[in-house]
């Protein structure tokens, strides 16, 4: 039997199954759904939510199994414990120390993409999303996720040029992906990673 929350919203406008290491399974229904579609809705997407649960749980396992370590870029950072500070205060601190570390590292690779391609962008804000690695809006403003650098580089390489490509293209059309590849191939092997491994990507 699968456990899961309702919440109804009244922006939905059909029902939508989240599975999220936070919250568990969540069924969002419109305001006025009836309940007896959140039961439906999981039964009928079982196999996807065990898969994800389960996806979930080599994710903590990994996390888990760090014992004093971070990655950054594809490199193990060790962790060393300052006096007074509680786990707490260390996770906020750590947060801090990627969110600048972005800043630099994203901000490099973007102003190298941008030459390499000639396009510009408007400015570069770094966040902390939690269902999105970056974005790139009509007027060239990028956003990217600091949790990127806990992901190998060329993973991180991939987004940014993923990005810069939005500059030309603002859709997934096929030129799109065929402008992506030639700028930056094997990026295919990047979205895999991405997919697989994306919820470990936390402290």
């Amino acid at each position: 039997m699968i456990e899961y929350s309702v919440r109804r919203s009244s922006r939905a406008r059909r029902v939508r199954v989240s599975v999220e290491a936070e919250r568990g399974v969540e069924v969002v229904l419109p305001r006025r759904a009836p309940e007896r579609e959140a039961a439906a809705a999981i039964r009928e997407l079982r196999p996807w939510i065990e898969r994800r649960v389960a996806e979930l749980d080599r994710a903590r396992a990994t996390v888990a199994a760090r014992a004093g370590t971070v990655p950054y870029l594809g490199q193990t950072l060790r962790l060393v414990g300052q006096p007074g500070r509680t786990r707490v205060h260390r996770r906020a601190a750590l947060e801090r120390f990627y969110r600048r570390a972005a800043r630099q590292e994203v901000g490099d690779r973007l102003d190298a993409a941008c030459a390499q391609a000639g396009t510009t962008y408007t400015q570069l804000t770094i966040r902390g999303q939690r269902t999105r690695w970056a974005s790139c809006s009509r007027t060239g403003a990028m956003s990217f996720n600091w949790r990127l650098l806990l992901a190998p580089a060329p993973v991180l390489d991939y987004v940014v040029w993923h990005e810069v490509c939005h500059l030309e293209v603002l859709d997934h059309s096929p030129r799109f992906w065929s402008l992506l590849e030639r700028r930056c191939p094997g990026s295919r092997e990047q979205v895999r990673w991405l997919r697989r491994h994306g919820a470990t990507l936390v402290l």
